[in-house]
């Protein structure tokens, strides 16, 4: 998901010039925007700001756990004033803003979240300059936006301090909520009453054009790391035969930031914390155990018992890598400083940002208002030194450099690759082969090969040798190509030299592990939403059905993986459906020995939002193998079913009554209280329909 960087200032009265986001400790009162004001307002608000501070620094913790849940918030705390909601927001945003590293399943929306919670610093330094008195209705509509700073707050210690397996396990259903803070942060944005708190013309701008990017940013579709789903899927399968497979679970293991001792450690704490809350015994926590055991072993690590209470290391302590030190962040940005700087009044903050101040006719210091005698900025070494220890020590990442450092540890020399690089153009068959062979088992496992490979010309000469008809070099060319495309620029070099009609062709008439390695490839490929319209144009879609009527238990996976990722275009339900999909996958949900009910019913679920699918699945058959799974399914099997009779059911009546002829009802109560979350959720919405058409028993 792409990350909208919001670049936001602040503006002063008696200048024209913008400023970068400041804390509302740093506008001067001769630089407000507030047409008059009273000397008390402004000596309640400036004395009364120190305070605040500290009242809020001893009760945030506290306050901040207690008054928000998933579905609400709740407080039997009074209702504050305009002060003090101004006050408690911003001690919010600057305690979300000293969180360290977040988990990497989660990383770009939480910084994302983070950098728009700041960029609406400038509108509360505004609201807590206004000469007149805040209006009844702004103070409720701050008062729900500090509720959703709250919930935003629990939110992103949860992606800062939980479990790394448990997130990446659960990356879609923090999606939901990642979307659902956004929906809330944008009402209750758009309930404030702008024009009677005088919020200037630039900062209300800044603030809509903030509230359209969010929108904008929840109907874009994620492009998640296939790599990492992949390997997850491989290791947590108790069927398929890669899931003691050392190299993927080393893989997953570096992916997920698990393959130190330490790190494992860190991790055992944070799973026996989620246990505690979810139940020992629940299908997710068992799975999330047994791969925490799996990275353990490989490590050499005693298997111990998750739940036995666990000795803390010292790096969990508060004051370590949890929090980032308050004086380590810019007083502007309220980012870690990189070239601190000291200015005349004795405050420090980052080189490039009071730069920036003093560049917009500011001759104040942000942070005590003072006006200085000079503009001189003095480097503060000893600072300096300590964050870089610090950041050593904590192994911190600053999100806008976070993934530009070049690989570490990489085995792979430029000379290797630009060799077999050539090879693949020799005239000898064998060295063509086994040159495409080394290219495929390097690029799976070393990311900087994937890289190095794209950039010294493979890419063409392996979609050449993809016509070859010796099918040892099909299959690990192919292969090559499927890995060198878990590199997203890699996605486009290998559509631009139009290798997507030739892997479809291998699809077709290749050998078996070359047709499962194709469609993993077009899987792969149709991460990017252009290379889905290539795919399906190039008659793809029959020959992935195909595969999924023909192909062996890995073949159909491959092949259903690759549909659902094509099927989120909407014309290429259609297409799949005018393709004979339906009755592979009906076999699909039948053959209890395939385990692969989840994926059909996540690829019928798809099929239900176009009406040529509900006219296709909505068969009365099918509604009675829905209700036979919503009945003896596993957790997860009931919460698609559910949630596809629910689709089918929200569109005609007549597939809700058929349902309940089934007997489905009394297992719709049942899950709508013992259910997973969403299963809880779909029940419920089940149970809903049945009442609003009648059809109660």
């Amino acid at each position: 998901m792409s990350l909208d960087l919001i670049s936001s200032s602040s503006s002063s009265s008696s200048s024209s010039s913008s400023s970068p986001i400041m804390s509302p400790l740093l506008q001067t009162p001769e630089e407000s925007t507030a047409p008059s004001r009273s000397g008390r307002k402004l000596a309640r608000t400036t004395m009364g700001l120190e305070r605040d501070k500290k009242r809020l620094g001893d009760v945030e913790d506290r306050r901040g756990d207690t008054l928000v849940d998933e579905i609400g918030i709740v407080t039997t705390a009074p209702a504050p004033n305009g002060v003090d909601l101004v006050q408690e927001s911003v001690s919010l945003i600057e305690y979300v803003a000293r969180l360290g590293d977040f988990r990497s399943t989660q990383r770009q929306e939480c910084y994302s979240l983070v950098r728009r919670m700041k960029s609406l610093l400038p509108l509360f330094d505004e609201i807590r300059f206004l000469g007149s008195a805040i209006p009844p209705n702004g103070i409720a509509s701050l008062s729900k936006l500090k509720k959703v700073f709250c919930l935003a707050k629990k939110l992103l210690k949860t992606c800062n301090e939980g479990s790394k397996i448990y997130l990446a396990l659960e990356s879609e259903a923090m999606m939901v909520k990642f979307h659902a803070v956004h929906e809330k942060l944008c009402q209750a944005l758009d309930e404030l009453p702008f024009d009677e708190i005088e919020v200037s013309v630039e900062v209300r701008e800044q603030v809509e054009l903030m509230v359209t990017q969010l929108r904008r940013g929840k109907r874009r579709k994620d492009t998640q790391d296939m790599e990492l789903a992949v390997d997850l899927m491989a290791v947590s399968s108790k069927t398929d035969e890669r899931n003691a497979d050392i190299a993927i679970i080393e893989r997953l293991a570096k992916k997920l930031d698990l393959n130190t001792v330490e790190n494992l450690k860190k991790e055992t704490i944070a799973i026996s914390n989620v246990a505690k809350e979810r139940g020992q015994t629940s299908e997710c926590i068992e799975q999330i155990v047994e791969i925490l055991n799996k990275f353990k072993q490989v490590f050499g690590m005693e298997v111990i018992d998750v739940f036995e209470e666990p000795v803390k290391p010292k790096l969990l302590l508060k004051s370590g890598s949890s929090v980032i030190p308050h004086e380590f962040l810019c007083p502007i940005t309220l980012e870690v400083m990189r070239d601190p700087v000291i200015i005349a009044s004795g405050q420090t903050f980052e080189r490039e940002s009071i730069q920036k101040w003093f560049d917009s006719n500011h001759r104040t210091c942000p942070k005590t208002r003072e006006r200085l005698g000079h503009l001189s900025l003095a480097p503060n070494h000893a600072l300096k030194n300590l964050i870089t220890q610090w950041r050593e020590t904590n192994n911190y990442k600053s999100p806008n450099t976070e993934g530009l450092a070049s690989p570490q540890g990489s085995s792979v020399k430029q000379e290797e690759i630009s060799s077999l690089v050539e090879e693949l153009s020799s005239c000898q068959l064998k060295v063509q082969r086994k040159a495409a062979k080394d290219i495929r088992m390097l690029s799976k496992e070393n990311p900087e090969s994937r890289i190095l490979f794209a950039e010294n010309g493979a890419i063409p000469a392996l979609v050449q040798l993809l016509t070859y008809p010796d099918s040892k070099i099909q299959e690990h060319a192919v292969t090559a190509l499927l890995n060198l495309s878990i590199n997203d620029s890699n996605k486009k070099l290998i559509a631009n030299e139009q290798a997507i009609p030739t892997i479809i062709d291998v699809l077709r008439n290749g050998r078996m592990e070359s047709r499962e390695n194709s469609a993993a490839a077009l899987f792969s490929l149709s991460m990017l939403d252009e290379n889905k319209v290539i795919i399906a144009l190039s008659d793809g879609i029959p020959a992935l059905v195909e595969l999924l009527e023909q192909g062996t238990v890995r073949g159909k996976k491959d092949a259903v993986t690759a549909l659902f990722n094509l099927c989120l275009n909407q014309a290429n339900k259609a297409r799949a459906i005018d393709a004979g999909i339906v009755p592979p996958l009906l076999l699909l949900l039948k053959d209890k020995k395939l385990n692969m009910v989840d994926e059909a019913l996540s690829m019928f679920l798809l099929l239900v939002t176009h009406p040529q699918g509900r006219y296709e699945i909505g068969q009365l058959s099918f509604i009675g193998t829905l209700v036979d799974i919503i009945k003896k399914g596993t957790p997860k099997n009931k919460e698609c079913a559910a949630s596809v009779l629910l689709e089918l059911s929200s569109n005609n009546s007549s597939h809700i009554l058929a349902a309940l002829q089934f007997g489905v009802y009394e297992h719709l109560v049942d899950i709508s209280e013992t259910g997973t979350n969403r299963a809880q959720r779909k029940a419920r919405g089940l149970l809903q329909v049945m009442k609003t058409s009648d059809q109660l028993p």
